[in-house]
């Protein structure tokens, strides 16, 4: 055989695709987010990451474990780098997110070739002294492989999407669904991309940034304007679109990169792709203007709370409640513990029900060196000085012990291993709660069945979550029979009190009155 058909006969070599990412949802009010909430929940150096792919991968996000499944449809060679999440919180100590940088690019220098690159992010990221956190890891990757190796990253429809994030990474995948669980068609739509930019495929995007911020309540895709608006741009996402993604964006961010982020993104190989990513850029925004007032905040308030749980306690016939603490959603920055729907029930002698989970690491602690049987007076939030999360104290007799990870079994948690830490239930009249010490929003039956609790029998349900709780407990509760609560805290929905001082102004609803045009 001569040499020319001999070269055209090999077998191009795997190609090499770096893995990592920076995940954080940033509550401007929340408490700094250290070092410490990244390595209790998710900080894996390259020999971390491999060994969650040569396992079950239950302790990676979704996304990476769609992209990497689908990944291993075409054969490749993962490049593990870093991988770093943390709960969401306040701002990343800056000292630490530069360390973290630090160390994504020195796995990146030392990889021998990359041929693409994959950013598992949420896209809401802050630090203490940056606003665009996320911008900065896209930067720092397209700055050491250059300007043709293909980027992708997947985002959280919370996120906000920038300039600098958009001129680093050549597709950007937000998910659809809010409860999120599309986390893993996600990723898996994310290796699609990047086979087809392995195979020559270049890229297009337009960015709109619309001058708006949404009560976190108004953006579930099951109904609503958001729901319509995302659905709408999915009947418009057919070839040479590569992508539409509509991020919502996080109103407790309180940063400047708030606001709804709109970017479409099309084959560059097609004549007109830039224009159609504009001109669809452009609808979208237009669209979701013209439905700013759609977006509202519906809360039922304590009062009603009460009346609501007597009625279902009083009547057998009436179906079971979710009453959801959705301004003290660990998923959103809230800290899990602050007592006003728990001290309330009490005093007006509701104790039938179950309220999960508080976080409080103390409390889980002194109830497990007490042990199941025994009757405390219990101090909630005895050693968290944050603000809303008073102390309250009352008598607790121990009722169950758990301690360690789970695997999740609905929902946003599906699959996933969540590591709770020492958890109890205790028992205050005939009320059950369930404490934990890992914060995590209550979102998955798993966390509650667990420690004993049998969700096929309660009628009173109260759960620290904004909106992903809707997606595990489902089973039992449908969307009706659920009551989002207006208590303080610090991921309450009700925009003003949130008392937002970093957001670009004119922005709505802060601005009711501002008029604005989709910029040319």
């Amino acid at each position: 055989m001569n040499s020319a058909a001999e070269s055209s006969s090999v077998t191009p070599p795997p190609p090499n695709i770096a893995l990592l990412g920076f995940s954080l949802e940033c509550n401007r009010s929340a408490p700094i987010t250290d070092r410490k909430a990244f390595t209790d929940a998710l900080y894996l150096d390259a020999a971390g990451i491999h060994r969650e792919l040569d396992r079950d991968q239950t302790g990676l996000p979704a996304t990476l474990s769609g992209f990497c499944t689908e990944m291993d449809k075409a054969g490749w060679t993962p490049v593990p780098i870093l991988l770093a999440e943390a709960p969401p919180g306040g701002p990343v100590e800056h000292e630490f997110f530069q360390e973290m940088l630090a160390a994504m690019r020195a796995g990146l220098d030392k990889a021998r070739s990359i041929d693409g690159v994959y950013l598992c992010e949420h896209g809401a990221g802050l630090s203490t002294e940056l606003d665009d956190a996320d911008g900065a890891v896209f930067e720092m990757v397209r700055d050491v492989v250059g300007p043709d190796v293909p980027i992708i990253s997947t985002l959280d429809l919370h996120g906000h999407v920038t300039p600098s994030m958009q001129r680093a990474v050549d597709v950007m995948i937000a998910y659809r669904t809010n409860p999120h669980v599309d986390q893993r068609e996600r990723g898996e739509e994310a290796a699609g991309v990047m086979k087809l930019m392995l195979a020559g495929m270049k890229t297009h995007s337009y960015l709109i940034k619309v001058p708006m911020i949404s009560p976190a309540v108004s953006l579930l895709t099951s109904a609503g304007p958001y729901a319509e608006l995302i659905d709408y741009g999915q009947s418009l996402a057919r070839a040479p679109i590569i992508n539409i993604s509509i991020l919502a964006g996080f109103a407790p961010a309180d940063a400047s990169t708030n606001g709804m982020s709109i970017i479409v993104t099309t084959d560059a190989r097609v004549d007109n792709a830039y224009q159609l990513a504009r001109t669809t850029a452009r609808h979208l925004a237009e669209r979701a203007w013209a439905d700013r007032h759609r977006y509202t905040t519906q809360l039922t308030s304590l009062d009603q709370a009460v009346i609501l749980s007597k009625e279902v306690l009083n009547d057998a016939r009436k179906p079971a409640i979710i009453l959801a603490d959705v301004a003290d959603n660990p998923g959103g920055g809230g800290r899990g513990n602050t007592v006003f729907i728990l001290r309330r029930l009490l005093e007006e002698g509701i104790n039938t029900g179950t309220l999960g989970m508080m976080i409080d690491p103390a409390l889980a602690a002194q109830a497990h060196d007490k042990g199941i049987g025994t009757l405390f007076r219990a101090t909630f939030n005895n050693n968290d000085p944050i603000r809303f999360s008073e102390q309250y104290s009352v008598n607790v007799r121990v009722l169950e012990l758990n301690q360690g990870s789970c695997v999740g079994r609905r929902g946003v948690y599906a699959g996933r291993r969540v590591n709770l830490g020492l958890c109890a239930l205790l028992l205050i009249e005939g009320l059950q709660v369930v404490v934990a010490s890992a914060r995590h929003q209550c979102a998955d039956p798993v966390f509650l069945e667990r420690m004993g609790v049998d969700l096929s029998r309660l009628r009173v349900l109260v759960v620290k979550s904004r909106g992903h709780f809707r997606a595990g407990f489902d089973e039992y509760f449908a969307a009706e029979q659920v009551f989002e609560i207006d208590a303080p805290g610090l991921t309450t929905p009700v925009i003003r009190q949130l008392g937002l001082t970093q957001v670009p102004r004119p922005i709505y609803p802060l601005d009711p009155e501002m008029q604005w045009l989709v910029p040319e």
